[in-house]
């Protein structure tokens, strides 16, 4: 299929839908969903929903609220607390069942106050073949579906189509919820959310400072006090050299610089194969 077909296909996905509330993460897939909910049906019968949490860094939400400004849709921003949810806090491999199921279980009935009978997230085809996605299955279970992935639009299509359509995050970073960066089995709380966002804009703004800006950024929380740092690839061998940039992560007794460079969900790897691929 081409990108045409494709976005075709998105389109037929929601132009029947009286009205859609978009789960909006800020990032570029929920961001393509919310302005072809807009062309198809327009502003007036679309709510992009950015939940507000612990584990969302306050630059997220500031510039979740700006896109959705500049599509002229009514934006709102529930609080979720993810956080009384025990199973979130253990943190072990299924934590992100816990934290969607949380999500649509406040935007369902926000949804519900507005007269809109559809949920609909970000989920891309890629996604569904990514193996280990707890959280895409509960967030299907509690009835929100997926347009971009019905559509059959993988990661490529949805950032082509950003392009196309002029948006101003066609090209923004993966920006995984805060507590992505805690190794499974490391207890998830607000301070510990707290930390890794500090640690990283710290380490973001000393980069900067040292001319050495990056794209992808992550600090992942270890335990025990360790912190390892992931960023692009080839800016490895340069911070490497450079212990003093480091230094700028706070926080913690001890930070490593993971010499492969950033990945995407990372912190899977760590998982037990049986868990991963279940």
């Amino acid at each position: 299929m081409t990108l045409d077909s494709r976005l075709s296909a998105l389109h037929d996905e929601l132009a029947p839908l009286p009205g859609v509330l978009v789960a909006f993460s800020g990032g570029v897939d929920s961001g393509v969903v919310l302005a072809a909910a807009v062309r198809a049906l327009g502003a007036d019968r679309v709510v992009a929903a950015t939940a507000v949490s612990p584990s969302l860094p306050s630059s997220e939400r500031d510039l979740a609220a700006g896109f959705a400004a500049s599509l002229g849709v009514r934006h709102e921003q529930p609080r979720t607390d993810e956080l009384s949810r025990e199973g979130y806090r253990a943190n072990a491999g299924d934590r992100c069942a816990f934290c969607k199921s949380e999500l649509v279980d406040v935007l369902t009935p926000l949804a519900a106050r507005l007269g809109i009978a559809d949920v609909v997230t970000g989920t891309n085809a890629d996604d569904l073949r990514a193996g280990f996605r707890p959280g895409i299955r509960a967030a299907a279970e509690r009835g929100a579906w997926a347009p971009l992935a019905r559509a059959g639009m993988t990661k490529d299509d949805v950032r082509a189509a950003a392009r196309r359509w002029g948006l101003p995050l066609a090209d923004k970073p993966a920006a995984a919820c805060l507590a992505s960066r805690i190794a499974y089995g490391v207890p998830v709380s607000a301070e510990g959310l707290a930390r890794v966002e500090t640690a990283e804009a710290g380490l973001r703004a000393a980069l900067t400072g040292a001319g050495l800006a990056v794209r992808d950024l992550r600090v992942r929380d270890l335990g025990s006090g360790i912190a390892r740092v992931e960023i692009d690839a080839d800016r490895v061998p340069t911070v490497a050299a450079r212990p003093d940039l480091l230094a700028a992560v706070a926080g913690f007794d001890r930070v490593e610089l993971d010499p492969r460079g950033f990945r995407s969900g990372s912190m899977n790897e760590l998982l037990p194969d049986p868990v991963r691929y279940r």
